[in-house]
């Protein structure tokens, strides 16, 4: 039997199109990389290519390894001549050779973001900008994002000369790549937009590559962004023999770059494509893909297409709505349990999905009570992270000042210029006096040739000791964020982080867990809350390291795949985000909503959706909505425990589209409902109960409908903490006022109006 019998109707057609440009529509789960491996083995076994003329394009090294290896099985002699590789690494070999035709020396040295960030600092500094006002990092992602769309220093100093602000970004560029090309550097973009100045200035050159590479193929081309797309093009641009193969349902990558455009349009850029679509999935239940379908057909920016499957119906999708995100956590752990207990499922068959990493801290803490081993994928666990251990290391500083380790490693977070002598002069006399580190600074006075630095000492120690004094007065949540207020945490972390609010969210979420500790503990100290999280963070001696349950971001759950997914924090404003439901276009939206596909299409066979009516958020607890993207999905399709209250009607039911889709060789679709006697109606809640629901309020808790405050947008007002600002936006929520306010001082923030106690000036 040939290699190629084992493939379905529509990878065989791939598989055999060899010739002009190939548009690979491929679902999740579809079997992409077993046709494109295949397509490779086709093209040297059956049509006498040469391995060397064949060049594969993908993002991820790992990816690359995988295909490289599948390659190797099929076609076996000769398969370590094709080309397999990254956009990166691709470009990177192309470089070492040719160039010096751009004037740089071949030897060139690859500078990571550290080095980038040393460089602009510099940069700034001799241009006397104040890195308070605009960060190194605001620097290196203009930069990025110009050599992305492939846009020089010099049509970006023209693009900008009537605008003073981006016009500094402009001196910067222009001077970052002065310094780059005289230190012989390049970063990470630098290889793909330089890789395209040396085709387009050397046309021998290209015309070398062109002859090279006949066939070329790319995968996941819907994260490619501008400048690996004209990359592709001008390689491919003399035989024309380009297969892409991508999904544009899951192209969730904008922030990095990515351009959807790129496959929406390739029939456009290439008129004579042959498009082939792959929608059998072999990883999911029909129950599913049903939802994944209902959910992504919202979307107008994509190709039309739907997922469909052989196997058996399986469990249906359920539903849950809970009072609080704590509830919602118990019940996702306590689920894991269950299945895991009745056998036939491993706990590295469980994955919890979430939109942001700050929601991990609930379901680790969960998880660890309950002796359940678990990963954090994309990051280590809530109480290993960094800005989480420094803010600890201040807690248990202020607690006793016993933890040299602690003491240590907070000295200078920020920065104080306690440098490494005073420090190895300061551990000596301790050791010498037999008291802790700590100790030692408060007699720093004692400590011979400590010099100048004792100013910077007496400072540390007065902070610490402030602190101190007012452990009896404030709580737990108002003593972490005085903290954060009187060290500039926030500051700290934007001078040399470019994931500053991922992190200050993770540090809002410790202090969401400091005031849920002290709610539920009468004898609550800063003692006790320190015990409980050190139990927590001890995850290393938990047993079962072979098989644990995932945690992750939607984001890092793309290619993966698990037997149960929980899909965690389905509300709006969280999942879609609060920014994408308030944009101006519908572009943002839609991406969340090809995430929540892509969120959905990691199930295998079971998957549940999840939300909660009360979310603490930024230490205040905050109402949401159930999101829309569960909105979307029909009743029919849900397994729920209440109706879910729909947005709209949409074309699902409207068009009389089949419901299970096992086979679309005849596709079977239900007649279309007839029109009822009765227009549709919305959601109406009946009685107290039903606004109470609809509130996302507790039993026994009576609905209170918002009251309006007295200002408006476009009004000065005040607030207590964050000054005087303007109103941008008031929005009606459920139970109160979303108000968002542009403070002198403190920048954008968004509250709500009953929490804020805003006063208008």
């Amino acid at each position: 039997m040939s290699i190629y019998d084992t493939l379905n109707q529509e990878q065989r057609e791939a598989v055999f199109h060899t010739e002009g440009p190939l548009l690979l529509l491929a679902g999740a789960g579809s079997g992409k990389t077993r046709a494109l491996t295949h397509r490779i083995a086709y093209l040297i076994q059956e049509m006498g290519v040469n391995p060397w003329n064949i060049l594969a394009i993908t993002f991820t090294n790992k990816a690359a390894e995988e295909m490289r290896d599948r390659v190797d099985r099929l076609v076996g002699f000769g398969a370590e001549q094709i080309w397999v590789a990254t956009f990166h690494s691709t470009c990177l070999r192309i470089l070492r050779r040719h160039i010096d035709l751009l004037g740089y020396d071949n030897h060139f040295t690859i500078y990571d973001r550290d080095d980038q960030k040393t460089v602009i600092k510099d940069i700034c500094k001799r241009f006397g900008i104040d890195n308070k006002q605009v960060k190194e990092q605001e620097f290196i992602h203009a930069i990025s994002t110009a050599k992305d769309r492939l846009i020089g220093p010099v049509e970006y100093q023209m693009n900008v000369r009537y605008d003073f602000t981006r016009k500094k970004f402009g001196d910067v560029y222009q001077e970052y790549q002065e310094v780059m090309k005289k230190n012989n550097a390049l970063d990470f973009d630098d290889l793909i937009c330089k890789t395209v100045e040396l085709f387009r200035s050397n046309p021998e050159v290209l015309l070398n590559y062109q002859e090279r590479f006949h066939y070329i193929s790319v995968d996941e081309y819907q994260d490619t962004n501008h400048a690996q797309f004209e990359l592709v093009r001008l390689l491919a641009q003399r035989r024309r023999n380009l297969c892409v193969v991508g999904d544009d349902d899951q192209s969730i990558y904008k922030f990095r770059g990515a351009d959807i455009r790129n496959i929406l349009d390739f029939e456009k850029v290439y008129p004579e494509a042959k498009v082939i679509k792959l929608e059998q999935n072999y990883r999911s239940t029909p129950n599913v893909l049903d939802v994944a379908n209902a959910v992504i057909r919202n979307n107008r920016g994509r190709k039309e297409k739907a997922l469909w499957t052989r196997k058996e119906e399986g469990e249906s999708v359920r539903f849950r709505q809970f009072d609080s995100a704590y509830d919602e956590a118990d019940y996702i752990v306590g689920d894991i349990q269950e299945r895991t207990g009745r056998g036939g499922c491993k706990y590295g068959d469980c994955a919890v999905l979430y939109r942001t990493n700050a929601q991990s801290r609930l379901f680790e803490e969960r998880l660890v009570s309950e002796g359940i081993p678990y990963d954090v994928v994309g990051g280590v666990n809530f109480y290993s992270r960094k800005e989480i251990k420094d803010v600890l290391a201040y807690l248990k500083t202020i607690d006793n000042g016993q933890d040299d380790v602690a003491v240590k490693r907070i000295i200078n977070i920020p920065k104080r210029g306690i440098g490494a002598s005073t420090i190895a002069k300061v551990e000596d006399y301790a050791q010498m006096r037999d008291i802790s580190f700590y100790d030692a600074l408060r007699e720093a006075d004692n400590i011979m040739d400590i010099g100048k630095a004792i100013t910077k000492i007496d400072a540390f120690v007065t902070l610490i000791q402030s602190f101190r004094s007012k452990v009896e007065f404030l709580n737990l949540g108002e003593l972490i964020q005085d903290v954060l207020e009187k060290i500039n945490f926030r500051d700290y972390l934007e001078d040399f982080d470019e994931d500053a609010q991922d992190r200050m969210e993770n540090v809002e979420e410790l202090k969401n867990k400091a005031a849920a500790f002290q709610e539920v503990h009468d004898d609550a100290t800063l003692s006790l809350f320190l015990e409980e999280v050190a139990l927590v963070s001890d995850i290393d001696q938990v047993e079962g390291v072979g098989s644990r349950v995932l945690l992750m971001t939607l984001h890092s759950a793309k290619g993966l795949e698990f037997s149960n997914v929980y899909m965690a924090g389905m509300e709006d404003d969280l999942f879609p985000s609060y920014q994408s439901l308030n944009a101006e276009d519908d572009s943002a939206l839609e991406e969340e909503r090809r995430l929540a596909y892509v969120g959905i299409t990691r199930a295998k066979e079971n998957l549940t959706l999840t939300c909660a009516r009360s979310r603490r958020i930024h230490g205040e607890m905050q109402y949401h909505q159930v999101s829309r993207f569960v909105r979307e999905i029909p009743d029919a399709l849900l397994d729920s425990t209440e109706p879910v209250p729909k947005i709209r009607q949409v074309a699902w039911e409207d068009e009389g589209v089949e419901r299970r889709a096992y086979d679309p060789r005849p596709k079977a679709k239900l007649p279309a409902k007839k029109p009822s006697a009765k227009p549709n109606k919305p959601f109406i809640a009946q009685g107290i109960e039903g606004l109470n629901r609809i509130a996302g309020v507790s039993k026994g808790m009576p609905y209170q409908a918002p009251v309006m405050p007295d200002y408006g947008v476009g009004d000065r007002v005040s607030h207590t903490k964050y000054g005087q600002g303007t109103v941008l936006a008031l929005q009606k929520d459920v139970r109160d006022y979303k108000v968002t306010v542009h403070f002198d001082q403190a920048g954008q923030k968004i509250m709500f109006a009953t929490f804020a106690k805003l006063k208008k000036c």
